[in-house]
């Protein structure tokens, strides 16, 4: 007996040592190669960028993983109880691994090796993150022992919550979702500070395998799986009986992320952003870095954008006819199922329905609706529907439904409110614009970009053509060509001849001879009518007078054009340019001569909060004290360059505040009741059209054409396609704010002249105008008539050589001294922030003859171009 007992605990011991060396060789054998996992002290998993409104409204998110990194401590109790429950209950005793879980899942495992089912793993969180971090997910005995020994080695090398924080922040829980704190905001919209019991033990449902718990298609998976989580966190004492039975009654509702919807039309604004960002910090920052950008965007602004584009080239289109329907209905019997089959075209606006035409009737139109429904869209909803013809003209006006449409065709439609905005149960035909169009808005004093719309739907198409587009300003480039006159001594009240123009391009090339939009000569005319009234007679005059070489330099200095041609083409604005550059352009004239530069981007910061970028470079240690004891407000250095001197911008703005009172912008004085200036612009042939112009503290910019350029038709031009869109825009912006004049810079001197010939006039009555002149200057007594041709005898066969006789203008083949007679009247000096009397004010008087236009550089046009012509 005592010896099998000696041989029993021989082999014993024989068994024990080769167990031992076993285990000892397993260990080193698996360890060996074990990965390194010291870099989880600092992991940086990557987190989304977001984008954010100037309100702090997100707008976009950029990711290849939807992440939200939170820090243990942002991760409230409840939500990491839920967890812990559902997972692993005794995480903060066990050593990494839980023994008697393993034990569970051994027996478990052995019962179901004849039933085929996937073998259960038993693993800690530890275990979970040692194999997402480290390891694959490959079901193997290897993997899970290398699992074991990194998961000890981590309850060694780091504490219970950074391992906590690591798994919360790096699982992956189903709709897009890496970590609750995004799973929190797609599940449910809410912070995960917002999260009920209820909602905390559904995400804490979903790491085994979140489509199984599908809330939408598997519902009743999903209710049973949280339950058993709400019934764990009971077990263990993290609810009471109360709240679970509270938690268990409460349904699943899963909300839509709304919050990058909320600004709305911010696409082309979103994605303008985004190629910034991956153009300066590439894309790994872009869709892993977890940078948050503060944006300019006000939403409010932008929401008031995307309507005004949108109704304006609806307005366009609907003056050029119908296109026809979206679609036709198949040959069979049954309309809501093929109906509600079709694909939705991009871009229509969420308000409009698809809609089957099922009968047609003598005023009024029988419509089908997705779900079923059937309504009426009467006649007069639909008589703007001509038959659209080439080059934007349109057939007959119909005259009944059929007319219009036939029965099958499948159409959008648009519910009519009445006006208080109730529904009224009938409907309007439309359809999607074949125009685009683009609008920027932005402050003139920063260069902020505050709206931005890119087309009619950047669901339609992302190309921006606000920033992406080159087209021609045409006649909204030419204040730029008279500021050029004004920074060269002329003045406001100059005045230039209005006549035919004939260049000689040169050798083998035809003659030039531009003309009026209206094909009519208006004689001598001043300087502010020429911008008003968008002669371009006048215009192409005086930048041969100038000279190109001036107007290039302006265009260039106010960033319209990087390397303007010198052809007096360009002085009408051939040159292409795009609006968010003319717009900026505008800016720097409303905010007295600054440069500025156009951003979309506030602020960026990186994903620990260090501010890595910002528009705003001006030093101010004063702005980061926190508490205010009477200390004065911090005085900033205005490091912007002057690009022209105030007294020249102010006089541009008071010539384009004439253009919208006076001028060719009068649709837009009609929309708006407050100061504004602006100017209308229109290429050759229709193709372009604009209107760009500002308030004293908003600038917008807005162009109409087709992305493939054409005409826009006969009667189309800046101020009929643009000029309302920017209308309508400034008066809901400038809306319950008070009209604030332009500030008048120190030196400038207003004088009441005769708005048509330029010389002083006593009074304020009607044709007197009140027009601003810089020191030494005024209103002359016998002003020069400026010709800039050198046209000579030449003769065409249109009487070109005779023109000066048709306005009693004495003329010596184009050369020749016009006097004009002048009377006297008042002068007024403006101070520091003083606006302009009503009238042009009588506060003081003199004779005030200003100085005559400097004579004309040589070689003005440039090239080939022939000589400036003199004054008159």
């Amino acid at each position: 007996m005592l010896k099998l007992f000696r041989l029993f605990l021989s082999s014993v011991i024989v068994l024990s040592v080769v167990g031992f060396a076993a285990a000892g060789y397993m260990f080193w054998h698996f360890s060996k190669d074990l990965p390194g996992y010291s870099h989880l002290k600092t992991y940086e998993p990557p987190v989304t960028t977001r984008v954010y409104a100037s309100d702090g409204r997100l707008m976009a998110e950029y990711a290849i993983e939807r992440r939200v990194y939170l820090p243990i401590e942002a991760i409230p109790q409840t939500v990491r109880n839920a967890f812990l429950s559902a997972e692993d209950k005794s995480f903060y005793t066990h050593p990494g691994i839980d023994a008697q879980g393993l034990v569970r899942a051994i027996i478990t495992n052995v019962r179901n090796l004849s039933t085929g089912r996937r073998p259960e793993g038993a693993s800690t969180i530890t275990q979970q993150v040692a194999k997402n971090f480290l390891l694959t997910n490959e079901v193997s005995i290897e993997r899970k022992i290398r699992e074991a020994l990194l998961a000890f080695r981590l309850e060694q090398a780091f504490s219970k919550d950074h391992i906590l924080e690591l798994y919360l922040n790096e699982i992956y829980l189903g709709f897009g979702s890496y970590g609750v704190a995004a799973a929190a905001l797609n599940y449910f919209n809410k912070s995960v500070d917002e999260l009920t019991i209820a909602e905390a033990a559904f995400l804490a449902a979903l790491p085994k395998a979140p489509n199984n718990y599908h809330p939408i298609r598997r519902p009743r998976a999903a209710y049973a799986r949280r339950d058993w989580v709400i019934g764990r966190m009971l077990d263990d004492g993290h609810i009471t009986p109360e709240q679970a039975e509270k938690a268990r009654a409460e349904s699943i509702m899963v909300r839509e992320r709304d919050e990058t919807q909320a600004v709305y039309g911010a696409g082309f604004f979103s994605e303008e952003i985004r190629r910034s960002l991956a153009e300066s910090y590439g894309e790994d920052a872009l869709y892993k870095g977890g940078l948050a950008v503060r944006s300019t965007l006000d939403p409010r602004l932008q929401k008031i954008a995307g309507r005004v584009l949108r109704e304006g080239l609806v307005a366009y289109d609907q003056r050029h006819g119908w296109r026809g329907p979206v679609a036709t209905l198949p040959d069979e019997p049954g309309w809501m199922t093929p109906l509600e089959a079709m694909e939705r075209p991009a871009g229509a606006p969420d308000d409009w329905l698809l809609a089957a035409v099922l009968e047609i009737g003598a005023d009024a139109v029988t419509i089908g609706l997705p779900g079923g429904k059937k309504a009426s869209m009467p006649f007069e909803t639909m008589t703007w529907a001509r038959p659209w013809l080439e080059d934007q003209r349109v057939g007959p006006e119909p005259s009944r439904p059929g007319d219009v449409l036939a029965v099958g065709d499948v159409v959008f439609v648009e519910e009519v409110v009445d006006e208080d905005g109730a529904p009224t149960d009938t409907y309007a035909l439309r359809q999607i614009p074949d125009v685009e169009g683009a609008l920027v808005a932005l402050d003139p004093h920063t260069g902020r970009v505050l709206a931005m719309m890119g087309g009619f739907s950047a669901e339609r198409s992302e190309f921006n053509r606000a920033t992406q587009a080159l087209r021609q300003p045409g006649s909204a480039f030419k204040p730029f060509v008279y500021m050029a006159a004004l920074e060269n001594g002329y003045t406001p009240a100059s005045i230039i001849l209005d006549a035919p123009f004939v260049y000689d391009q040169g050798p083998g090339l035809p003659t030039w001879k531009p003309k009026n939009y209206s094909n009519r000569f208006y004689g001598p005319s001043t300087l502010r009518m020429g911008v008003e009234k968008s002669r371009n007679l006048m215009t192409v005059r005086l930048a041969q007078a100038v000279g190109m070489d001036q107007v290039a330099d302006v265009s260039e200095r106010f960033g319209i054009s990087d390397d303007m041609p010198r052809n007096l083409a360009a002085s009408l604005g051939s040159t292409e340019t795009t609006v968010l550059r003319l717009t900026t352009a505008y800016a720097m004239i409303a905010n007295g001569g600054k440069r500025i530069d156009p951003t979309l981007i506030d602020r960026i910061q990186d994903r620990h909060g260090r501010t890595i970028y910002r528009h705003d470079g001006r030093p101010c240690a004063r702005c980061r004290e926190v508490g205010w004891t009477g200390q004065s407000v911090p005085d900033l250095p205005d490091p912007r360059p002057q690009v022209t001197d105030p007294l020249t911008a102010y006089q541009m703005i008071s010539i384009l505040e004439g253009v919208v009172q006076r001028g060719t912008g009068v649709r837009v004085g009609r929309i708006v009741d407050k100061p504004v200036a602006g100017k209308t612009g229109t290429s050759n042939e229709s193709v372009d059209t604009w209107f760009v112009g500002s308030s004293p503290d908003l600038t917008v910019g807005v162009f109409v054409g087709f992305d493939n350029p054409r005409t826009l038709g006969s009667r189309e031009q800046g101020a009929r396609t643009a000029g309302p869109i920017f209308g309508h825009f400034m008066a809901a912006a400038l809306e319950g704010t008070p009209g604030r004049p332009f500030p008048v810079p120190p030196g400038i001197q207003f004088v009441t002249i005769d708005r048509q010939t330029g010389v002083r006039a006593s009074g304020g009555g009607e044709g007197t105008i009140t027009e601003a002149f810089k020191p030494g200057q005024g209103p002359e007594r016998n002003p020069t008539v400026l010709d800039g041709s050198a046209m000579g005898a030449y003769d065409d066969g249109g009487g070109y050589s005779d023109y000066g006789s048709a306005y009693s203008v004495p003329s010596t083949q184009g050369v020749g001294v016009v006097p004009m007679p002048g009377t006297a009247g008042g002068v007024w000096t403006a101070q520091p922030g003083q606006p302009v009397p009503p009238g042009g004010g009588q506060t003081g008087t003199g004779t005030g003859t200003g100085a005559l236009p400097p004579p004309p550089p040589t070689g003005g046009g440039g090239g080939a171009a022939p000589q400036a012509g003199g004054l008159y």
